[in-house]
């Protein structure tokens, strides 16, 4: 029996009965029931009321190609036929996940040759943590393993995944984090730059504030920095020019590795395949998932440097870790066929010179100005809008979040989908979106933030 059997009402009492969320104040859903998103096409999303939304967020930062792909079920049915799994343990292997491995080492930064897969940016970000130390004890120096990340970063919501974020809400309900990992300042110049600082000054500052911590370990006890090019979760938190450079320089100097969280911002999202190659990044780890397949299988992809793959083959010995889904076939034959897509369709080059300024200029033309904006902020198609009270002094209102949950209630009662993290309102959209599309979202988030502004100044 399918969905259209039941109505919304049934739904949700089953969903209430037996579904727990993610991320979910279940009190609260239960209260008021969710949205059943029922079906997609293109750029939008469709309830089961049949109410159209405009997806400002590619599912969960991950629907780079857009919805109703024929070749992507196609790919994945095709591959069930043939060989629906098989492990990648016991020295065996499938052609698919070989496939894979060749392409994304050609899609990569020159210095990466080696893929590691799971089924989601957690679980390679687990992987990373796990290889990274691994290396540094099959180099003779086992000692070398605390990890330095960010706060206000976010590394996925497993054991790992959130030791190594900063979300200082999850670690408090972890109850005890992973030892050896430290977290310093973030590099958002809006919220922490000192009085008279220029966004170059603070890039220093921040990423300097690495280094510090290096010095307080002791750099021979430091495996790696870990961070997003582009801060995601936490509200698109975008560093000055200034910042990756030095932080660069300072892993070099102290010989400490460089893991790139790219869950979000790989294949294409930047205008590049890799913000790695935006920001000029050479990393020895580069965690993707999400957009390798634009969502329509789980499939990670570790991406692993030759510096760490040298020292795995030369030193040998069993590295204990792996997942039952790793290199899964069916969702390695699916990432293979999106990557065909992004290519043949140029949605990467377009990302780089066409819809990512024209979404910029959106947003800094027709957004920036609104009275409830501080700021406005965007890599290719990755945007934020910081909710602010007063934009001279950058005062935020109470209490924090709230204003943004404001805007973004009003946004899907517009027909336009969009995150709210924080004061920040959030955009990721799918690849395929067009001027057009970027003129619809620029009119329906303004009229967001005017029916917001009524309502939060009346209270």
């Amino acid at each position: 029996m399918t969905y259209q059997n039941y109505s919304l009402k049934q739904l949700q009492q089953i969903d209430a009965a037996h579904h727990l969320h993610p991320f979910t104040d279940h009190k609260e859903l239960r209260d008021i029931g969710s949205r059943m998103i029922t079906r997609a096409e293109g750029p939008f999303i469709y309830d089961s009321e049949g109410t159209e939304l405009l997806d400002g967020m590619a599912g969960l930062w991950c629907v780079n190609v857009g919805y109703g792909r024929t070749e992507l079920a196609e790919a994945a049915y095709e591959q069930m036929k043939e060989m629906p799994y098989y492990n990648s343990f016991f020295k065996c292997s499938t052609p698919t996940p070989v496939l894979l491995s060749k392409k994304l080492a050609e899609l990569a930064p020159k210095n990466i040759n080696q893929v590691f897969y799971g089924s989601s940016g957690s679980e390679s970000n687990d992987t990373a943590l796990r290889l990274v130390r691994h290396y540094w004890a099959l180099e003779g120096k086992p000692q070398k393993n605390r990890i330095i990340s960010r706060k206000m970063a976010y590394h996925g919501s497993t054991v790992a995944g959130t030791s190594l974020g900063g979300m200082d809400g999850m670690h408090q309900q972890l109850g005890g984090a992973v030892p050896n990992i430290v977290h310093v300042m973030m590099p958002y110049a809006y919220e922490l730059a000192l009085p008279g600082e220029n966004d170059h000054d603070f890039g220093l500052r921040a990423a300097r504030s690495v280094e510090d911590a290096i010095l307080e370990a002791g750099a021979e006890n430091v495996a790696a920095f870990i961070g997003e090019p582009i801060m995601g979760a936490g509200g698109v938190k975008i560093p000055p020019e200034s910042y990756w450079p030095e932080i660069q320089r300072i892993c070099r100097k102290y010989d400490v590795l460089l893991m790139l969280d790219e869950v979000i911002t790989g294949y294409g999202r930047t205008g590049e395949w890799f913000a790695a190659q935006t920001f000029g990044i050479e990393a020895d780890t580069i965690t993707t998932a999400k957009a390798l397949t634009s969502g329509y299988q789980p499939l990670s992809a570790l991406l692993v440097g030759d510096r760490i793959a040298a020292t795995l083959v030369d030193k040998g010995g069993e590295f204990y870790h792996g997942y039952t889904y790793s290199g899964h076939p069916v969702a390695c034959a699916v990432a293979l066929k999106n990557l065909e897509i992004i290519e043949r369709e140029g949605l990467v080059e377009r990302v780089k010179t066409d819809t990512g300024p024209y979404f910029a200029q959106m947003l800094k033309e027709r957004i920036a100005g609104h009275g409830l904006v501080g700021e406005v902020r965007s890599v290719g198609l990755m945007g934020a809008i910081e909710i602010v009270k007063d934009k001279a002094t950058k005062e935020r209102i109470s209490p924090v979040g709230s204003a943004a949950v404001a805007v973004r209630d009003h946004a899907i009662a517009n027909g336009m989908m969009m995150r709210a993290t924080g004061d920040s309102m959030i955009l990721s959209p799918p690849l395929i979106w067009t001027r057009a599309t970027i003129d619809m979202a620029g009119e329906r988030i303004l009229k967001a933030l005017d029916l917001a502004e009524r309502d939060l100044r009346k209270a």
